[in-house]
């Protein structure tokens, strides 16, 4: 019964997620991107036939397992535009520290002015970077790693619908200067829709996105410490 369990919950995922990638070919619209078209197919489904969290995430767990594996997949398009991002090294890296530290001190503030449990705020602090991450670090402060997951995605997928229009809106051409910033708020969900722009754009939002991980984890405890 588990196996059938585990196995349907990632067929299901699966079969979802490839549906939801075909549909966003078709039509290649922010509001379509696969990962948020194929999570609200799966709440839908998960509600429409009272299948509990629990119960899907007996095969989900294993899909999650994949995150560090796909992260570190993505250093091959950072190695062949490596000669490239070495000539904005430091801008890229001053970006990543202001995004960074924008990204925590505005998830504490809010979260701490509205009154919300220490436990919550601790939660908040890593919610631009990328899940293994997030999910350690919310556990280290005293946050709830469940939850963390959950605002990562939230964050990687906001990024990824509204970064376009903020381009367009503030006239950001740039290939590089788009992937810092996309990098830096929405991670490897912002990274891989960078990569289908164009692989400059994708390799300078690998660097943002583990830059930004190497910076809250270092900034972020001492954040916490200053503002709670």
């Amino acid at each position: 019964m588990l196996f059938l369990q585990i196995f349907l919950s990632i067929f299901a995922t699966v079969v979802v997620y490839i549906g939801a990638k075909a549909l966003y070919r078709r039509f290649p619209y922010p509001f379509m991107l696969p990962v948020l078209v194929s999570t609200i197919v799966l709440i839908f489904l998960l509600l429409l036939f009272q299948i509990s969290f629990e119960t899907y995430y007996t095969g989900g767990q294993w899909l999650e397992k994949l995150l560090g594996p796909g992260v570190v997949a993505l250093a091959y398009p950072l190695y062949k535009q490596m000669k490239l991002l070495r000539s904005y090294f430091w801008p890229i890296v001053i970006s990543v520290f202001i995004g960074a530290v924008i990204g925590m001190t505005s998830g504490l503030l809010l979260t701490k002015w509205g009154g919300f449990e220490a436990e919550l705020v601790y939660t908040m602090v890593p919610k631009s970077v990328t899940a293994p991450v997030a999910m350690d670090m919310a556990t280290t402060l005293g946050g709830i790693s469940p939850l963390a997951a959950v605002l990562v995605m939230v964050a990687g997928v906001g990024g990824s619908v509204f970064a376009p229009y903020c381009f367009r809106w503030f006239n950001i051409k740039n290939e590089v200067s788009k992937g810092v910033a996309i990098g830096s708020a929405s991670h490897a969900i912002g990274t891989a829709k960078a990569i289908e722009n164009s692989e400059r754009e994708g390799a300078a939002s690998s660097v943002a996105m583990t830059l930004s991980a190497i910076i809250v984890s270092v900034i972020g405890p001492m954040l916490v410490f200053l503002f709670y």
